[in-house]
């Protein structure tokens, strides 16, 4: 009850907000708001990025160099599966070919109604570091993780999904941060696309290099990560086990569990060399699906802790919760900038309401088209060290800043009254999404 009223009183604050802003100031406070906040949020990833390289990253060794770990530091794999015939084997391969002798991996088979957890056990009998547990039923991938946790002899846990492929130091640097640093919780990877055989395949390659790679290290230069990735990351088990590891009801776990660490006061690292390969959509109803469940989840974690993290002994997390409050409203205020202008074509409207226009002046429009340029060449720059071909998906890349900022707008304006109006019960279970287009 508490959240679901904290939820309603977010929303109302927004939408309550916005409309003073709206009928109190001119128009050109919105259509300023609307235009240049993604060009601030572009220039603030951008300064991030740099910071974090020069920093950090440009004196750390190549992730072809495998760290340092003590000798018996020993690694535990989790890879929760569910209708996986297609990739699992490749995946587990991947997982078993890391240079760091010391390891064991653990496959959950989460209730597949295909070949996943006939391809696991021949597996398993040629590959004595593999270990696989069925459960009867699909119980969903918190649950999956959960019982992988439980499962494993190590102290350190690297998680990744059923169709992701592991580059073989990974798992180390994963591990890394946390050997040599006790109040490291959680380590987020470097996933990166393998599949572009489509339009949507190469534009993604844009969001995990010119965006993602851009907001995470950003975000660890001033101290919180919003979300570890759900496809790659590394868990301290002692740290999970403080905060009841993963929810079982959050349609995003990966968000949920970034969120109780960081509330628990644990630091999450982002490291940039652990490498994953992964499939995403290359269909626009498997990425709108995607997403949706993306920006659903972050609202759901968002109105959660929200009661909890405006306490003074939380205020370290009020910078992600205010960026998040900020995209979210200018989704709202973009819509509302659009409802103004369409009365505004059959009604007089108070000047201080009017919308005169929508397409934003010639040299506005200049500056954000410069600005995605920009952000792209600061990312080739940064990340040529991963993936030294990213120069060939220029012509497609420079766009996705754009795109991305209309995903988050349709995806907010849709998910979030679906958040406030249909609270989740139950344990959230997961379907097989779409993986891209299989040649």
């Amino acid at each position: 009850m508490t959240e679901r009223i904290a939820a309603i009183a977010v929303f109302l604050l927004m939408l309550g907000g916005l409309t003073g802003l709206a009928f109190g100031l001119a128009n050109n406070f919105l259509l300023d708001f609307v235009f240049f906040y993604p060009l601030f949020m572009s220039a603030l990833w951008m300064a991030g990025g740099i910071y974090f390289w020069l920093h950090w990253e440009r004196h750390w060794p190549s992730h072809e160099t495998q760290p340092d770990l003590p000798e018996d530091t020993l690694i535990s794999i989790i890879i929760p599966c569910f209708n996986e015939e297609k990739q699992a084997e490749e995946t587990i391969l991947a997982a078993l070919g890391q240079a760091w002798p010391n390891i064991e991996v653990i496959a959950v088979n989460d209730g597949s109604s295909d070949r996943t957890g006939e391809i696991l056990d021949q597996l398993a009998v040629t590959h004595d570091k593999l270990r696989v547990i069925h459960l009867a039923e699909n119980q969903g991938k918190a649950l999956a993780l959960r019982t992988g946790a439980l499962a494993a002899r190590s102290e350190y846990l690297v998680c990744i999904d059923g169709d992701a492929v592991l580059a073989p130091n990974a798992a180390a640097y994963l591990v890394k941060p946390m050997v040599d640093q006790p109040r490291v919780g959680a380590v987020t990877g470097n996933p990166r696309i393998r599949n572009r055989s489509s339009l949507l395949g190469h534009v993604q390659v844009g969001e995990f290099s010119s965006i993602i790679g851009l907001i995470k290290r950003t975000q660890r230069v001033y101290g919180r990560i919003f979300t570890v990735s759900g496809v790659v990351a590394g868990f301290r088990r002692h740290a999970l086990d403080r905060v009841g590891f993963w929810s079982l009801d959050m349609i995003t776990e990966d968000i949920d569990i970034s969120w109780k660490l960081q509330r628990d006061h644990w630091t999450i690292f982002y490291e940039p060399r652990a490498l994953c390969w992964i499939l995403m959509p290359e269909t626009l109803r498997g990425l709108w699906k995607q997403r949706l469940r993306w920006a659903q989840g972050g609202a759901e974690v968002f109105m959660k802790f929200l009661p909890s993290i405006l306490r003074w002994r939380h205020r370290r997390l009020w910078p992600l919760a205010a960026e998040y409050f900020l995209s979210s409203s200018w989704a709202f205020t973009f819509a509302l900038t659009v409802i103004l202008w369409i009365i505004g074509q059959f009604y007089t409207l108070a000047p201080g309401i009017h919308v005169y226009r929508l397409v934003p002046p010639a040299f506005t429009g200049m500056i954000l088209a410069a600005t995605c340029i920009i952000q792209f060449i600061v990312s080739i720059l940064i990340e040529r060290r991963y993936e030294q071909h990213l120069g060939r998906s220029v012509l497609w890349v420079v766009w996705y800043p754009f795109i991305y900022w209309m995903l988050n707008l349709f995806t907010t304006l849709v998910s979030y009254p679906k958040v406030i109006v249909t609270r989740r019960r139950g344990r959230a279970r997961w379907t097989s999404p779409d993986r891209g287009v299989h040649q």
